[in-house]
């Protein structure tokens, strides 16, 4: 990782392929002397948040932890580039922790996230990161009613995470007053890019106060983001962990099981009951077999449930409630639902299904091993998708180990006239019980071609 503090990008312009420089390099703040080795204890934060880290499982700080939260308590906007599982929900959360005035009764602080579930995680490691201080946190987000938010916020808050659309009802309604929120955080704002929320975020940023400061957290650094942090930031420092960083971490165990058609549910069963996971993802490729896969574990008694788009919100509500609490601990989830999967204590990751390509496969396994914990990813491999598990190591620069299983058969006999072997194959066997012979030509259509007489009908 660089030096990673780039003043002035309010005062510079730049394109979406270049990296964000600064123009006027000397008035770059000095860069803290910290400890690499050192625990949280570096930040000297408040007895009570770290308590609450150290039950957390918190003791090393991430790069972007360490990088990004003195540059917070300094006061300094930031504009920070990290992938999902980095930890940089914690950088925002333990500055807000420490700084907020809990004897004002009103929101101080707001959190701009994409989705409902992104803002509901946030929300939790928030109000665990604070639980010892008093902070009121709320949560506001589509998709439910109003009314209890409403209820929710006249009993006052301390910090607001919301999205957008939701943000905006209230701010329309005239229920939610963000006239004394001087901290403004935006996460994931390549996503709510793509999601076509960047003009919603400029009018909420309106409501707030003028000097605010403003984190602005992304994975990726187009063109429009760059225009937002020249807009609404001043002078950010910027923080990148993702320029070298590999692209999956390394902590996480890479391993593929062969199977075929016939046996893959039995490679998975075998799987689950010889290695005995504690908190389990399951990722398949359509909703219709993340369905039937969930109803066929359930009738073989594991606990597990569906999850996917197709689901009510009360029921991916209910759905992540049970693993969190740990009366389910298989989900089986498709690709569109792995944005609201943000479990700390996912162990394994597997694919049921194979990703489509690489950068699935990133964001799949970047469900477990978060920040900081070891974790497993297995995929269910067939021989004709090995060039699929070739592409997955060059790009993720890593080598997946083959899983063995006691008493287990990755390829039947009579699979193999579909898959190959990399042994020779076994004969054809032969027709019902005796050696296929060819019939016997009568004249047929190429004899009529020849000009021979009519086939025999």
């Amino acid at each position: 990782m660089d030096d990673g503090i780039k003043p002035s990008l309010s005062q510079s312009s730049f394109s979406s392929e270049e990296k964000p420089t600064g123009e006027n390099e000397q008035e770059a703040a000095p860069k803290a002397k910290l400890d690499r080795a050192a625990g949280f204890e570096q930040f000297q934060l408040s007895t009570e948040v770290q308590r609450a880290l150290k039950e957390m499982g918190f003791v090393m700080p991430t790069d972007i932890q360490r990088e990004a939260i003195p540059a917070v308590f300094k006061g300094f906007d930031v504009l920070g580039q990290a992938k999902t599982g980095t930890g940089k929900t914690a950088v925002f959360g333990i500055y807000l922790t420490d700084v907020i005035d809990r004897h004002l009764n009103h929101p101080q602080a707001l959190v701009l996230a994409p989705t409902r579930e992104l803002a509901m995680q946030i929300a939790r490691e928030i109000s665990t990161i604070s639980k010892y201080t008093g902070l009121r946190v709320a949560t506001v987000y589509g998709g439910q009613s109003i009314e209890p938010q409403i209820r929710q916020l006249r009993q006052g808050v301390h910090v607001v995470v919301a999205t957008p659309g939701r943000m905006l009802d209230h701010l329309e309604r005239g229920t939610l007053n963000l006239s004394h929120v001087c901290r403004v955080v935006i996460d994931e704002a390549d996503r709510m890019l793509d999601m076509g929320f960047i003009d919603d975020v400029r009018r909420i940023l309106g409501h707030t106060m003028k000097g605010r400061q403003t984190m602005l957290f992304s994975a990726t650094m187009p063109e429009e983001i760059l225009k937002l942090s020249k807009q609404y930031q001043y002078e950010p420092m910027y923080i990148s962990v993702s320029r070298d960083e590999p692209a999956v971490i390394t902590h996480i165990a890479h391993q593929f099981l062969m199977v075929s058609p016939k046996t893959k549910y039995d490679a998975l069963f075998r799987y689950l009951e010889e290695k005995q996971p504690h908190h389990t993802i399951i990722f398949c490729r359509t909703k219709s077999s993340s369905d039937k896969l969930g109803f066929v574990m359930k009738k073989k008694e594991f606990r597990a449930c569906a999850f996917h788009g197709d689901l009510s919100q009360n029921r991916r509500d209910s759905v992540m409630k049970m693993f969190r609490e740990g009366s389910i601990n298989i989900l089986v989830a498709t690709d569109l639902a792995e944005r609201g999967l943000d479990v700390l204590e996912v162990s394994h990751v597997i694919n049921y299904d194979p990703p489509d390509d690489p950068i699935t496969y990133v964001h799949r396994v970047g469900r477990t091993g978060r920040i900081g914990r070891s974790g497993t990813a297995v995929s269910l491999i067939a021989y004709g998708e090995m060039g699929l598990l070739g592409q997955i190591e060059r790009h993720c620069k890593i080598t997946m180990e083959e899983v063995k299983l006691t008493g287990y058969v990755a390829v039947r006999e009579d699979d193999y006239q579909t898959f190959g072997s990399r042994q020779s194959r076994p004969e054809r066997r032969p027709w019902h019980g005796q050696e296929r012979q060819q019939p016997r030509r009568r004249g047929g259509f190429g004899n009529y071609r020849q000009g021979g007489g009519r086939p025999r009908r």
